[in-house]
């Protein structure tokens, strides 16, 4: 006997029991950002290497650890992309969608990285993204942050996340900040752990990012960034903050908060929650304004963010009822008899084409009317229709109800449709 081959560690298969699951979730994601006005974009799951080097930075965990890179057969350097801002960054260069102009995008796929997998997290994993171009106020801010807080509302969750957010400010502001915060880390460095230290000496605001916890208390009275902020950073921050208040948007300043992305400037801000264990991140992003012209691009000022799909999906299916329907048909069409079974065919189809979003499935394999309701039962369907020779006949078609205690029937053929969305309808 072969041995059988199974998946490769970190890559998860989305089973059928689940994927009704993602199926609400990436519609909900699709209806929310739509209904803001943004565009789908897709790119790529291969870019150049150059690509993530350039825009995530050399001296993250990302690009020194975790992207899944190799030569193709002309000698080049591909990843597969770990993230997708950059790769919208790329396309939006390439095709002429950013210079002098405003876009709002968003993008939904499959991203990659080598990291430890763990519940909700893998090596492929799914990530729904909103990218905006050519918005430099506080207002467009406040537009991706109340986006991103309408997912919670239309998912029942908004109880369950929190807001946190910080400013980095400008690049010049920054670089100032980094020489305090260095001079600050050195006098602990007996106190950071073999990590912390390698990055102290290449990206030392990535040191704030620990999760080390004695890193952590190391460095929890370490000075702010946000006391060292140029004045036109400080104003937008202020401005953000005052009108998320106006918006009803509560949120937490965590003077910590960094993100692990070398581009991020000003605004950054993380969804976060305690209800799957420790506290983890949900929906993550913030300010980019310098990225397209790093890539090549004219200076272009950017506003997104990006969550995981398995993380959201573990966390609905923890605390709402999602995912608990294991129901995978609505109508289950039985018949006894070859003459019925044509019969069956003709009365599916007619169900399918008068009513196009009710999920109809007609039994195959033979077998008494026994085992065929048995089966029907085990699809999750409501109802039932019973056909043999003598429905055939009569051109008529037996409903027998399997969740709600209603009546059987018997209806005429052309009064079917309306009497199973009838059925169907009454809870």
């Amino acid at each position: 006997m072969a041995k059988t081959i199974q998946a490769i560690r970190g890559m998860n298969d989305c089973l059928p029991e689940i994927s009704g699951t993602w199926q609400k979730v990436e519609s909900v994601l699709r209806q929310v950002v739509a209904s803001y006005g943004y565009q789908e974009i897709r790119t790529p799951i291969v870019e150049s290497t150059d690509l993530f080097k350039r825009s995530i930075g050399e001296v993250t965990d990302i690009v020194e650890k975790e992207m899944y890179t190799f030569e193709d057969r002309n000698g080049d350097s591909l990843t597969l992309r770990p993230e997708g801002t950059a790769s919208c960054v790329r396309a939006g260069n390439e095709h002429g969608l950013l210079y002098n102009q405003q876009q709002r995008l968003w993008y939904m796929g499959p991203m990659f990285r080598h990291e430890r997998p763990q519940k909700g997290r893998y090596r492929q994993f799914h990530q729904f993204g909103v990218e905006t171009y050519g918005m430099d106020g506080p207002d467009i801010d406040l537009e991706v942050i109340l986006l991103s807080a309408r997912f919670w509302k239309a998912f029942g969750i908004e109880q369950h996340v929190k807001l946190q957010i910080n400013t980095l400010g400008s690049n010049e502001a920054r670089a100032a900040y980094r020489d305090t915060l260095v001079e600050f880390l050195k006098a602990r460095a007996d106190q950071l752990d073999e990590d912390s230290l390698r990055r102290l000496e290449t990206n030392p605001l990535r040191v704030l990012d620990s999760k080390n916890p004695d890193v952590q208390a190391a460095i929890a009275d370490a000075p702010a960034l946000i006391d060292h902020l140029d004045e036109e950073s400080k104003v937008h921050f202020e401005t953000l903050c005052s009108r998320l208040t106006q918006a009803g948007i509560e949120f937490e300043i965590n003077p910590q908060l960094v993100r692990g992305l070398d581009y991020y400037n000003r605004t950054v801000f993380e969804w976060v929650t305690d209800s799957l264990g420790a506290q983890g991140t949900v929906c993550a992003g913030g300010r980019y304004d310098g990225l397209v012209e790093q890539l090549g691009g004219k200076a272009t000022p950017a506003v997104g963010f990006a969550m995981g799909i398995e993380r959201l999906v573990l966390l609905l299916t923890t605390l709402t009822e999602e995912g608990q329907d294991s129901s995978f048909a609505d109508v289950y069409v039985t018949a006894m008899g070859e003459e019925a079974q044509s019969y069956a065919v003709e009365v599916a189809e007619h169900l399918r084409n008068t009513l196009p979003n009710t999920r109809i499935m007609m039994h195959c394999g033979g077998g008494n009317f026994k085992k065929q309701l048995k089966r029907a039962d085990k699809t999750g369907a409501r109802l039932a229709l019973l056909l043999g020779n003598d429905e055939m006949q009569s051109r008529e078609v037996g409903v027998k109800p399997l969740r709600d205690g209603q009546e059987q029937v018997t209806v005429s053929f052309d009064t079917l449709s309306d009497k199973v969305a009838e059925m169907l309808g009454a809870k």
